[in-house]
């Protein structure tokens, strides 16, 4: 018999330790130290060369078939996956506790079911009667969907052994699952780590899609070892603000597809609504005639979105002025400001700044440094920005705006939505291809920083050399 041993493991990052530590030197969280027990595996000694088997490998060019996938039903989880669910598939979905993981899932899988695919639903955190009730609210009492409310794995596994026409199984959640083997509490790192192994490699030679519902902590990340990233072929987080009717589904791991795609739902009293045009319903509530608000040409993925940036200041003639920033990097907006300043000669040392990206998307491209430093100017001078003007360009540290990935995307986007202008980073020859514009829409080319603080100050461009 292999003689138990006991070892301290970290929850945040998994880092293992003989002896317990109040801060962990992997990753330098506090109190994160838990107690495991270990089987001790046998040793080299002991191995046997006889059981090893030959690997069987193939020829690159054998296959260029893409692998076969199944339509969830839902469009924009069809988008962020890259066409829908890959047979054999794990995929891990993320998100803040009440923020609409579930029910996602279950409309998803109730579609699949309608569709006569064979759909399993494992809940480790709700009773099976919970779950109707929710299937009830949202109507999909009629659907053809296998439930089951169980946390032990070898339970689980003997279960899914027998499933061969499935088609998807759904884990809500992994941090739930318990394995009798291990000796230790559910949701530690070992039991998540040996918990995902088990179901992914049914996943693979059971030819069914597995999904897995993943906790987050504080401070956003996905809780639990970070090898569970490592291990699945797809990561998506769900984000958004539980007290916004938005939420933004975002790929930031597909084996199958692009990275940073996105899908828009609408939180509705029957449950997650699809959006198909993001940017008209994010500038649905827009009004034109306010300083301190510009639109930005953003792209998602392979998707053009549309967001206001708004922008108020506020004076503060004591003290060290504070900056508020929702859904940007507010590291770059210091810096926008300190080029503002510096380079442009806008005082705005003495105010208070608030920058918000109304709806409640997250924006990280510095494609949107343009747009922010419009609102910032709009704001700093009282004067409305064009209404029918979109901005987008990066912004260097000597004041200089930058070319930006796929402007046809953003130029299309705008013009279909109604917008008569664009104000862009002045376009550079590069050999024989040429920017094509949309018919009706005018180009606004600027250089430099100080070329938009001119125009909102109504005096002719002086763009330094």
């Amino acid at each position: 018999m292999a003689k138990p041993t006991t070892r301290f493991v970290c929850q945040s990052c998994g880092a293992a330790a003989p002896k317990w530590a109040g801060r962990c030197e992997s990753c330098g969280e506090w109190n994160t130290m838990a107690e495991e027990t270990a089987e001790a595996g046998p040793g080299r000694a002991n191995a046997k060369p006889g059981n090893a088997r030959k690997i069987e490998f193939v020829d690159l060019a054998g296959s260029a078939t893409p692998p076969p996938r199944a339509a969830s039903g839902i469009a924009e989880l069809d988008r962020v996956l890259g066409g829908g669910l890959v047979a054999g598939s794990a995929l891990l979905l993320a998100g803040d506790p009440g923020i609409g993981k579930s029910t996602l899932l279950l409309q998803a899988a109730a579609s699949l079911a309608k569709a006569g695919r064979r759909v399993l639903y494992i809940s480790g955190e709700e009773a099976i009667e919970q779950v109707r009730l929710r299937a009830r609210r949202l109507g999909l009492q009629g659907a053809k969907l296998e439930l089951a409310a169980s946390i032990n794995l070898r339970d689980i596994a003997a279960s899914l052994e027998q499933a061969t026409d499935a088609a998807m199984v759904v884990i809500d959640s992994i941090q739930t699952m318990w394995m009798d083997s291990i000796d230790s509490a559910p949701g530690t790192v070992s039991q998540v780590r040996a918990c995902s192994f088990e179901l992914i490699r049914l996943a693979k030679t059971r030819n069914f899609a597995v999904v897995l519902v993943g906790h987050v902590t504080k401070e956003g990340a996905i809780a639990g070892p970070r090898v569970l990233e490592h291990m699945v072929d797809a990561v998506l987080y769900f984000e958004g603000d539980r007290g916004h009717q938005f939420r933004i589904l975002r790929g930031v791991k597909n084996r199958f597809g692009a990275t940073d795609e996105i899908g828009v739902f609408e939180m509705t009293d029957r449950g997650l609504a699809e959006v198909a045009n993001p940017s008209a319903l994010f500038l649905a509530e827009r009004r034109g005639n306010i300083s301190g608000s510009a639109v930005f040409a953003g792209l998602e993925g392979t998707r053009p979105v549309l967001v206001e940036i708004q922008c108020l200041l506020a004076p503060n003639p004591g003290g060290s002025p504070r900056r508020s920033v929702i859904g940007w990097d507010s590291g770059r907006l210091s810096m926008l400001l300190a080029v503002l300043e510096t380079r442009c000669g806008l005082r705005l040392n003495a105010s208070d700044v608030y920058l918000n990206v109304a709806g409640g998307l997250r924006v990280g491209e510095p494609a949107a440094d343009l747009a922010v430093a419009a609102a910032l100017v709009s704001a700093a001078t009282d004067q409305p920005a064009d209404p029918g003007c979109v901005f987008f360009g990066e912004v260097g540290l000597s004041g200089e705006v930058r070319q930006v990935a796929q402007a046809e995307s953003r130029l299309k986007e705008a013009q279909k939505l109604g917008f008569d202008a664009a104000c862009l980073p002045r376009r550079v020859a590069r050999g024989n291809r040429k920017l094509a514009t949309p018919d009706g829409l005018a180009l606004q080319e600027i250089g430099h920083l100080s070329d938009l603080v001119a125009r909102f100050a109504g005096k002719p461009a002086q763009t330094p050399a």
